[in-house]
């Protein structure tokens, strides 16, 4: 089975990963530890048995973030077709030793994501199919040209347009598919001067209860709970040092 277009990591770019640690464990039911790799400063994040992030220092001082991977079957490849369809490759791929080949690139909007070919060929255990606590769930697209950003997309890694649904004043709701499901969904940047980005979406047991453990952490519910298709609930939140994610679940 190809990997190709499956998500499959999720990074925090933190200039401290105490803090964020002490911040994303009760929040998310998180555990860390040292990736053990010397010279470099990476932590894991697990649910249970399951690593599902990563935490890492940056290079240069710049806005806390997550970072989405997607999985490809092959890193040169794609990396190269990402500046055919006009995108811009910020860092050429290269070996990570005993996990893959990695290569960090921005779409034509400027949103930026990563691309992984992972040494075993598997799709790695972070992103749940099957919508579990803990698990990216959903990876969603806030962008300046959404009809562009479709077609990048969907010729890079090979998603398919899903349902298109209509949100009124905030436009159109695009999702993303692919054999297995939805993915994801892409819409038009909700007010001027935000940049476009990927925004990783994790499963929670409860929306109320994340909420609280948000507050309760020192980080700040930016909007919601708001009900979605499924009768599931989103909130969209930032962390005590500014790294936008969103949260999932029952009420």
């Amino acid at each position: 089975m190809t990997v190709h277009g499956l998500p499959f990591w999720y990074e925090l770019t933190t200039a401290s990963i105490p803090a964020s640690s002490a911040f994303y464990g009760p929040v998310m039911g998180w555990q860390f530890k040292d990736s053990g790799m010397p010279g470099f400063d990476y932590t894991i994040a697990s649910h249970g048995t399951d690593m599902v992030a990563g935490l890492m220092g940056p290079d240069t001082p710049m806005p806390e973030f997550w970072l989405l991977t997607f999985a490809v079957d092959d890193c040169d490849a794609t990396a190269k077709r990402v500046t055919t369809l006009g995108g811009t490759v910020h860092r050429a791929p290269q070996d990570i030793p005993g996990t893959g080949r990695f290569a960090i690139a921005a779409d034509p909007q400027g949103a930026v994501f990563g691309l992984m070919q992972p040494a075993d060929g598997q799709p790695g255990t972070a992103y749940s199919l099957s919508m579990q606590v803990g698990h990216a769930n959903w990876h969603e697209l806030q962008t300046s040209d959404p009809a562009a950003a479709l077609r990048f997309y969907t010729t890079l890694l090979g998603w398919t347009e899903g349902q298109a649904m209509e949100m009124g004043a905030e436009g159109t709701y695009h999702l993303l598919s692919m054999p297995h499901g939805d993915i994801g969904g892409l819409m038009a940047l909700p007010q001027p001067g935000i940049p476009p980005h990927w925004l990783p979406v994790f499963g929670t047991d409860s929306i109320a209860a994340a909420m609280t453990r948000i507050g309760a952490q020192g980080g700040k519910t930016l909007h919601g709970p708001m009900e979605v298709p499924g009768g599931a609930f989103v909130c969209y939140a930032a962390d005590p040092r500014g790294a936008i994610f969103a949260l999932v679940g029952p009420a």
